[in-house]
């Protein structure tokens, strides 16, 4: 889900296949429509790459100009100071908070993680607000190169030696080669997606039925990191990996490998001296994971076969494509998927029977008034299930922290002030409080079931999770998620699944180094 995820766009009727009532384990004959998938970026010729901009002053403004304030201390002394206040003194959130109201300001200079001793540049200049913070989207004022995780890049013997495509910025060449396969085995693959999702899920929602009835509970995050790892492989590249040497380790050899990627900018829970010692202060040596990768990779390559074709044609080494392809679905989809769909549980399950009810309502008769077909132009239909989803990104993006670099000087406005930043400075933007900014986003920190519904559609510009407007698409010259539309797609057949199989549910909600740990405590089969 993030600059590199996966991508569709609009479909067409296409294929057929039976979906799940929610009131048996056993599949009805009713028929799912599945239409065709185009990405928004064609091949034409007339789309070109960016080119690099000639600088220019910065555009005037008409707010009060004011000094960036903050301080970002003594090296070493003060990054060090910063990472232990928003790691463990403080946390993230109140890291934030406390220095917006101790600078009265959403624009501020600090550091960020991880700092001393894996990089020495950690000063930034944060934007904590909706105003401000698409700058970072503006690839004519900012640059993407090695910026994708931050103020450090992991290295790149973790990724096949290569620079995948999440850290290239848009004006090198291999930006636009690598995400036009991406959009190219999206193309290809089109047909699949939601006959998989379907199927997929299916076996996940009866796998947590079968352990609530023998436990109790039943944890959602273990059975959906198997299912959304096999739903992907299965989509994307047509290979079952419980059917492959690979088995079905993909997801912990994932887990494994995005550790040694992010280690320095995650708290772990363990005791502070460990990690500052063990995952914040160096870096992971990538040779302990070389034979997990190695594995992932070989899945990949084998199953990858027409795609690698392609790419050549594009002018990609096949190498260099696994690799991307292998970054793109395991770390930006499935790493996706594992962080946001514990959050749409969690945000529907706190919102309680009312709104349950309701999404039950019209997401079955919606169905039923499509022949009993779960089809792309039937969801349209169902305002208040796709306003649910785009508030889950709004109040809980699945990336919160974004970064770029000044390519010139300029001027960056906040709702009351402007602030000039010089070329070369570094720019972070922390989503949660961008998407929660109470001057644009009235009841702001509350989950809003139909905030976008009619005219809330209006507000959807501001619902920035795939580095960029929801209102834009994904375009070869931009770093706006590939994926943003199969993202989008699949956590919308989340809930239709979800909703057409049951009346309600009820759960626990816990925490993990990466979100929400979700624990089923009842599921209440549909009774309509």
């Amino acid at each position: 889900m993030a600059s590199t995820s996966l991508f569709f766009h609009s479909l067409q009727p296409h294929q057929q296949f039976p979906v799940s009532t929610g009131k048996t384990s056993k599949l009805s004959t009713r028929p799912f429509l599945v239409r065709p998938i185009t990405a928004s970026v064609s091949e034409r010729s007339s789309i070109q790459s960016p080119q690099l901009s000639t600088v220019e002053p910065p555009e005037p403004t008409n707010l009060p100009i004011r000094k960036l304030p903050g301080d970002c201390g003594l090296p070493f002394i003060g990054p060090y100071k910063d990472r232990l206040d928003y790691f463990y003194n403080q946390g993230r959130d109140e890291y934030f908070k406390s220095r917006i109201e101790k600078y009265q300001s959403t624009v501020f200079r600090a550091n960020m993680p991880p700092g001393p001793f894996i990089t020495s540049k950690p000063n930034v200049v944060v934007l904590l607000d909706g105003k401000s913070f698409p700058v970072l989207f503006d690839v004519n004022k900012v640059e993407k190169k090695d910026i994708f995780t931050g103020t450090f890049m992991p290295s790149t013997e973790l990724t096949g030696g290569y620079r995948v495509l999440s850290y290239l910025d848009p004006s090198e060449p291999s930006h636009e080669k690598l995400k036009r396969l991406m959009f190219f085995l999206l193309q290809y693959r089109r047909d699949k997606v939601m006959p998989e999702f379907h199927s997929s899920y299916e076996e996940l929602f009866q796998t947590l039925e079968k352990e609530l009835a023998t436990k109790g509970k039943a944890s959602f995050q273990d059975a959906n990191d198997q299912t959304a790892f096999n739903f992907l492989a299965r989509c994307l590249f047509g290979s079952n990996p419980p059917d492959t040497k690979l088995g079905s380790d993909g997801p912990k050899l994932v887990q494994k490998w995005v550790l040694f990627q992010i280690s320095p900018i995650l708290s772990l829970g363990l005791p502070k001296l460990i990690e500052e010692a063990v995952f914040h202060s160096v870096r992971l040596p990538p040779a302990l994971i070389k034979a997990d990768y190695k594995r992932l990779y070989d899945f990949f390559y084998e199953s990858s076969g027409l795609v690698l074709d392609e790419a050549e044609r594009l002018g990609v080494s096949r190498d260099e494509a696994c690799h991307n392809l292998l970054f793109a679905t395991c770390f930006n989809s499935f790493g996706g998927m594992k962080l946001f769909f514990p959050n749409i549980f969690k945000w529907i399950g706190r919102a309680g029977v009312k709104l349950h009810s309701q999404l039950a309502q019209e997401v079955r008769s919606v169905v039923r008034a499509n022949g009993g077909k779960v089809t792309m132009a039937g969801m349209e239909q169902m305002p208040l299930m796709k306003s649910v989803v785009y508030e889950c990104f709004r109040i809980d993006p699945p990336v919160p922290l974004q970064f770029a670099k000044a390519k010139q000087d300029l001027v960056i406005e906040s709702h009351d002030c402007a602030f000039r930043v010089k070329e070369g400075e570094i720019l972070f933007g922390y989503q949660p409080f961008a998407t929660k900014d109470p001057r644009i986003f009235e009841r702001s920190e509350e989950f809003v079931a139909d905030r976008f519904v009619g005219e809330g559609e209006k507000l959807l510009k501001h619902v920035v999770w795939s580095n960029g407007p929801e209102t834009e698409d994904p375009k070869v010259g931009n770093k706006q998620c590939a994926g943003k539309d199969f993202v989008m797609l699949v956590s919308r057949l989340l809930v239709v699944e979800l909703f057409l199989r049951y009346d309600s549910f009820e759960i626990q909600v816990g925490k993990t180094p990466l979100g929400a740990s979700i624990t089923l405590t009842s599921l209440q089969k549909a009774s309509f």
